[in-house]
């Protein structure tokens, strides 16, 4: 199998894989806001072959749903994009600057600022047209409502993004679909970063399971 089919059966994997979970994955978290984890496929897409494949996918996944199971139209569709690749391409671009663990860690703290940032900017902008709520109103609703969903969602997405890439990649190598490391340096394993990342990733779990009382 040639590079180039390689990278369109994977990316077809990608999307794949990423409409499943929006379909079984959606969970509710506050008010109509629900969380669902196809950034976190795409966002290890998007470290592995580029920020350009993360892109990618994010529209195509993002089209399917739309005409699918999506009842908020293009305007739906214009907020999953920007969510997705504002978290998903920074992260994905600034680990393509910086391929190490540093770079990687830098990338999924940005891309998870940034989307926090554009999200709490785009609901102030978008969600009056598409929810019928007075803009003050949503203005009122930016810090308790918006933004600690944002910070759920991108801590999810950065704690299982961190946790999944090393068996992800090894699984990918194993068959095939990206070659072996070139780097021959052993580097201690991050086990401190991994706990942290469980314990995010376990917290936003318990903080959701909270907002909907079921704990």
């Amino acid at each position: 199998m040639n590079k180039k089919t390689k990278q369109l059966t994977t990316t077809a994997m990608l999307c794949a894989i990423a409409y499943v979970v929006v379909v079984v994955g959606r969970i509710p978290v506050v008010l109509f806001l629900k969380y669902d984890p196809k950034d976190i496929v795409i966002t290890l897409g998007g470290l592995i072959w580029g920020p350009l494949t993360s892109c990618i996918v994010s529209v195509i996944v993002s089209l399917i749903e739309m005409v699918t199971i999506s009842d908020n139209g293009v305007i739906g569709l214009i907020m999953n994009i920007l969510s997705t690749c504002s978290f998903a391409c920074t992260a994905a671009f600034i680990y393509k600057k910086m391929r190490t663990l540093k770079g990687a860690v830098i990338g999924l703290v940005a891309g998870s600022l940034a989307m926090t940032a554009v999200m709490l900017l785009w609901n102030y902008l978008i969600t009056p047209i598409y929810m019928g709520y007075p803009r003050q109103a949503v203005a009122e609703l930016l810090i308790p409502a918006f933004l600690p969903f944002n910070l759920l969602k991108a801590g999810l997405n950065a704690g299982f993004t961190f946790l999944l890439y090393k068996p992800v990649t090894t699984a990918l190598r194993k068959a095939g679909y990206l070659a072996d490391s070139t780097n021959t340096q052993q580097s201690k394993k991050p086990i401190g970063l991994w706990i942290l990342s469980a314990v995010i990733v376990i917290t936003c779990i318990l903080l959701i399971l909270s907002f909907n009382g079921i704990i």
